[in-house]
């Protein structure tokens, strides 16, 4: 990985900003409900960063934050959705669970988004012919069954 690449961010109005250095984890499609709810769309395109790899570089005071789950003993569900204050502009979701921060793509600037596969495809309301791994729910490795639906 190359901790030099920078990528810059922001919310709708521009009052966030902030960097992702580096490359992300992964990038995929989610399909689940709550995304879509979050996302006001069919499919969320994401991609997933280290913590560290994340520093916002304005309007840090202008956040606020947004857990579905507070206090919920399914480790799996914590999930810390922020946004922009001023313009509602959806910014990143920490799971810290997983130890990672989810940034939607489309508020990445000049971001290459190449997905590598669809999780909660067993929910999805718009289905994909891409060839990519279409995971029931999330691939075993993040704590899922792994196991893959038919396109």
């Amino acid at each position: 990985m190359n901790d030099k690449i920078k990528h810059k961010g922001s919310c709708f109005c521009g009052d966030v900003e902030f960097t992702l250095t580096g490359e992300p984890e992964a990038m995929a499609y989610c399909h689940c409900d709550s995304c879509r709810h979050w996302s006001a769309g069919p499919v969320s395109a994401f991609t997933l960063w280290k913590p560290d790899n994340i520093h916002v570089t304005r309007g840090l005071d202008n956040i606020a934050a947004f857990d579905k789950n507070p206090g919920s003993n399914d480790e799996t569900v914590v999930s810390i959705r922020q946004w922009c204050k001023t313009c509602g502009g959806h910014l990143y979701t920490d799971h810290p669970m997983m130890g990672l921060i989810d940034v939607p793509s489309a508020v990445i600037k000049n971001f290459a988004f190449k997905p590598a596969f669809h999780v909660h495809y067993q929910e999805n309301v718009q289905s994909m012919q891409d060839e990519l791994p279409k995971f029931k729910d999330l691939p075993a490795e993040a704590g899922g069954t792994g196991e893959e639906l038919a396109e």
